[in-house]
């Protein structure tokens, strides 16, 4: 019987070549989960210091304070947006929790609105929700890119659909959009867990150029849990009476 060693050799390399994929892609997405978990940190603590302090409230309902940090931290996104192969790993870094700070201020009123309870219950939501999907863009060998592409029109449609009813004031209307936006951004969820994992460059760890990827992505998750975050408490939230 003769035995073909060649090919027996050449299993070898390629099994060490996936495993370390496999190994070093779990480290990048447990920087990338770890960043999104410091910002949504930033952002609860940022929230509820501002609700419990009235003078900072006034500020941050105010039309100045509004739009001036809605003009901060959308200037913030267009930044890492179109300079982060440009810029420090460590300012894409601060830039990434500058934005959840903004975010904090601004979602600040919802611990006015809703009770502490149905904001934990609904946060807790989000998160089975978020790691469902997350978990399902990770493991999955679908290409979810066409899938991205739907989302896309979908995230369109909802915006207009917004503005529309900026205009109508239904609330009908409103609950149908926020019904959607969950279903949106939880397919979003899975789509940028899928595309971040597959932009992981092998052999890159420890880099800056790695660093600035984990953070980018994390702000990717970031807007989706954010997103329907908001949108599952519109729906499921209760009110102070």
């Amino acid at each position: 019987m003769v035995i073909d060693t060649w090919k027996i050799k050449d299993k070898k390399p390629v099994q060490i070549q996936n495993n370390q994929k496999l190994e070093e892609n779990k480290r990048f997405m447990y920087r990338v989960y770890s960043w999104m978990f410091l910002g949504l940190i930033v952002s609860g603590f940022t929230a509820y210091v501002v609700a419990s302090e009235p003078t900072l409230y006034k500020f941050v309902v105010s039309k100045l304070g509004f739009y001036s940090i809605m003009t901060i931290g959308i200037l913030i996104i267009v930044i890492l947006k179109i300079f982060l192969n440009r810029i420090n790993a460590n300012l894409v870094g601060f830039l990434f929790l500058l934005y959840c700070f903004t975010v904090g201020l601004l979602t600040s009123m919802i611990f006015l609105i809703f009770t502490i309870e149905s904001i934990g219950k609904v946060f807790f939501l989000s998160a089975s929700m978020f790691g469902i999907a997350s978990a399902y863009g990770y493991m999955t060998n679908r290409d979810l890119t066409a899938a991205g592409n739907i989302l896309r029109m979908g995230f369109l449609g909802i915006v207009i659909s917004f503005l529309i009813n900026i205009i109508l004031g239904s609330p009908v209307a409103d609950y149908a959009i926020s019904i959607a936006a969950v279903a949106v951004f939880t397919g979003f969820t899975s789509y940028y867990t899928q595309r971040i994992k597959s932009h992981n460059i092998i052999g890159n760890e420890g880099t800056p150029e790695d660093q600035k990827e984990a953070v980018f992505g994390a702000l990717l998750l970031y807007l989706a849990f954010l997103n329907m975050f908001v949108n599952l408490l519109k729906i499921f939230g209760k009110r102070r009476s």
